[in-house]
């Protein structure tokens, strides 16, 4: 089962994985949470998030869901995915993140690409 860690700004990550227990009943042993706050030092992130990392990945790898393009949770996520087995999306989204949940079975790759559909299929304009 592919590791599925979030990278995001202050408590964005922990509320995201409360929805996820809300919808699932449960937060899944392979969802994680690296909190970016304003005043951490990034390299000490990137170290905890190399952990995290190590712990989710059970042999088919981590997916690192990171929430704005850019901002620190992103760059560090992004020096994560150099690590072997890793694949990174940003923009996270709830949709996006029960998608994934919700597919365990698929491969780094296929969940990925699972994440991506999921984030753009469930961005829609609502009209009355």
């Amino acid at each position: 089962m592919v590791g599925i860690l979030l990278v995001t700004h202050n408590g964005l990550g922990d509320c995201l994985a409360d929805c996820v227990r809300h919808v699932f009943g449960a937060i899944p042993e392979n969802l994680k949470v690296l909190s970016v706050w304003a005043d951490d030092d990034p390299q000490h992130k990137l170290t905890e998030g190399e952990e995290l990392i190590k712990e989710l990945d059970s042999g088919s790898g981590v997916l690192i869901l990171a929430d704005v393009f850019g901002a620190t949770p992103s760059n560090i996520g992004r020096q994560l995915c150099h690590a072997e087995r890793v694949a990174g999306v940003a923009g996270v989204n709830l949709p996006m993140l029960l998608r994934v949940v919700g597919s365990a079975n698929k491969n780094l790759a296929e969940l990925a690409n699972t994440a991506i559909d999921g984030g753009r299929e469930c961005i829609v304009h609502m009209e009355h």
